[in-house]
């Protein structure tokens, strides 16, 4: 009983198959993890296939446009095509179109720039930004993804998620983030819980502190406000000050988010 049962899981996992498309999908897959461009021959060792079957798959992938020659040369890198296909989608969409009048709104009056991001796997990846009209401020261009775990916004996004949701977002960090590096990411999002936002000097920018604060969809963050705060001598207002409309918007944009979601 046991061998037939085995048997009909086997010819049903056969009917659903399609070895071409499982080979492209592979390769995308595997390129959107990468920190670093990957050659064909890397690709080829990576998921223990041969060039010559993986060859015709990476040419239209590359002449579809899902992926491109890196500007180095040194192989291929996944291009924004997937990212633009993924924005289309009716959550991420509806929330952008509520989003985006809120942002420029908080942008004017605190005089900052301000973006927002959303998990992708164990990466945060920026959905819309909103650049300061001052003469001085900071911007992330859209698409930029850096992994959750080394990011204000990362933190923000998984302290508010159930337990369940958390370990299951952990199983997505890359193997080169220590356990001391888990542990401390944890911990961040433990504070980030207890006070609603986090608030904390950029390890990349001298003169930039990260103000994050949580988009709600229901009790969870479906996507996190920030504020790279540019400390200069021309302020419009204080941090402190700061803090509070960017929760306010981001408030403002999670109430919005559930008044719509009640209407589809």
């Amino acid at each position: 009983m046991t061998l037939n049962n085995k048997s009909e899981a086997e010819q049903k996992e056969q009917r659903y198959r399609a070895p071409a498309l499982d080979k492209g999908l592979d390769i995308l897959e595997l390129l959107a993890k990468e920190r670093n461009p990957l050659t064909i021959s890397m690709i080829s060792q990576r998921l223990g296939r041969s060039m010559s079957e993986l060859f015709r798959m990476v040419q239209v992938l590359e002449y579809r446009d899902f992926i491109r020659q890196a500007d180095t040369g040194d192989g291929f890198v996944p291009t924004e095509k997937l990212f633009a296909l993924g924005m289309e989608q009716a959550p991420v969409k509806n929330m952008l179109e509520i989003a985006l009048p809120i942002m420029r709104e908080l942008s004017v009056m605190i005089g900052q720039s301000c973006h927002m991001a959303v998990r992708s796997r164990g990466d945060t990846v920026v959905v819309a930004r909103i650049e300061s009209a001052e003469q001085i401020g900071f911007t992330v261009r859209i698409g930029y993804r850096k992994c959750l775990v080394l990011t204000g916004s990362g933190a923000v996004l998984y302290a508010f998620q159930q337990e369940s949701d958390q370990r299951r977002w952990l199983a997505d960090i890359p193997p080169e983030i220590t356990p001391i590096q888990l542990e401390n990411f944890q911990s961040r999002a433990e504070r980030v819980r207890a006070r609603g936002y986090e608030r904390t000097k950029s390890g990349f920018v001298v003169g930039v502190t990260d103000l994050s604060a949580p988009v709600l969809r229901g009790a969870a963050a479906a996507a996190a406000l920030s504020v790279p705060f540019v400390n200069s001598t021309q302020l419009v207002m204080p941090i402190d000050t700061a803090i509070k409309h960017l929760q306010a918007g981001a408030a403002q944009i999670s109430s919005s988010l559930l008044i719509s979601d009640h209407r589809i």
